[in-house]
């Protein structure tokens, strides 16, 4: 007997490759403000420093969320069979 295709491997799969393109463009969105402000010529002081510090933080758990996504789908997708009865 032949065994077909998993139709649900084929939607992870799709899935998969839908959400990494996304995650990239996630992971940059706090890129660019973040430089500019890192580089000190956009708010100085204490108040400027605090922000920095949360703006870094508020990017890193970005970055960190975005990929546990994606590593789900990657889990998910090693535990699902290729074929199909």
């Amino acid at each position: 007997m032949a065994t077909m295709p998993n139709p649900r491997y084929e939607d992870l799969r799709h899935a998969l490759m839908e959400v990494k393109a996304r995650v990239a463009v996630l992971e940059a969105a706090l890129d660019s403000p973040y430089q500019q402000f890192a580089g000190g010529q956009v708010w100085v002081g204490p108040a400027a420093r605090s922000f920095g510090d949360e703006l870094s933080s508020r990017r890193a758990r970005l970055r960190a969320t975005a990929q546990a996504i994606v590593a789900d789908l990657e889990e998910e997708l090693r535990a699902t069979p290729r074929q199909g009865a």
